[in-house]
């Protein structure tokens, strides 16, 4: 008779798990998503968006250790589109993420969007929905001032020794605009503008807001040749969430039109050598 009961208590684990795990997945063993425009919802009425940040990206979004707070390009506009969704009254809560947690964390429902420098592809476009580009990014290149090199076409020889972070499409843009040149692969951005200022490489190589970002501490730098990929930054909120999406393009629109967004650029990145506005901007 035990052995039976056992039996039927196993059975019932069994089911209670199996039903568990349906709840939590759907047909492709993707975790659910939120329903349509759900987000949207809990953001007017809690009048709170939840952003997801970086906190190592200089100029974009980076902790100031002076003043224990969150600063760049990326915190202003956070801001400057809360208040233009919600209103005055309406807050910005920020909540650091890094490059591998950003796009898990806004899966998780833990943000309601992320603006941290996250490139637009159509793999990214598989699992989340963006808004359109508020920020033209492309590679480019980052030199000693006085260098030789102007542009992608001056690297491409035998001699031509270029710093880039492994893993990145920095590496794979190199060998195909300049095939002929070697790459040496870094762990991080630090190492690589190292071997770059050690003379173990003549450029550097990575996206141009990156490359201002390094440029604007080191004045014996500057970003040269425009870019020469087109890799444009969009804001990300969680697949379907569409009506979020498109009163984030409402802000941008707006505040491109007061003459807002144009301020922050400029507060930001004015004066970088070799860093072009205009072409941030999309124009």
């Amino acid at each position: 008779m035990l052995k039976k009961y056992r039996k039927i208590f196993a059975a019932i684990i069994i089911f209670l798990a199996a039903f568990n795990l349906a709840a939590c997945e759907n047909d492709t063993g993707e975790a659910e998503q939120p329903p349509k425009n759900e987000v949207y919802k809990q953001v007017k009425s809690s009048n709170k968006i939840i952003w997801g940040v970086k906190n190592d990206t200089r100029l974009f979004s980076i902790m100031d250790i002076k003043e224990n707070r969150l600063v760049g390009f990326d915190i202003d506009m956070a801001r400057a589109i809360t208040k233009k969704i919600l209103g005055k009254n309406g807050q910005a809560e920020l909540f650091q993420v890094s490059s591998k947690t950003k796009i898990p964390v806004l899966k998780n429902g833990n943000i309601d969007a992320t603006i941290s420098s996250v490139t637009i592809t159509p793999a990214r476009k598989k699992i989340v929905t963006f808004s359109k580009p508020y920020f033209y990014a492309g590679q480019s290149l980052l030199v000693k001032k006085g260098s030789k090199v102007k542009n992608i076409k001056d690297l491409d020889n035998s001699k031509a020794v270029v710093a880039a972070v492994k893993g990145t499409t920095a590496v794979e843009n190199i060998h195909k605009f300049a095939p002929k040149a070697h790459v040496l692969e870094y762990d991080d951005y630090g190492q690589a503008f190292t071997a770059l200022k050690a003379g173990q490489a003549i450029a550097m190589s990575t996206d141009n807001g990156m490359l201002a970002g390094i440029a604007a501490e080191n004045s014996g730098y500057e970003v040269v040749g425009g870019t020469f990929t087109h890799e444009p930054y969009g804001i990300a909120v969680n697949k379907g969430q569409t009506k979020l999406a498109n009163q984030i393009d409402k802000a941008l629109t707006e505040l491109k039109k007061d003459g807002t967004y144009n301020r922050l650029m400029k507060k930001w990145f004015s004066g970088i050598p070799g860093f072009s506005i205009k072409e941030a901007e999309g124009k």
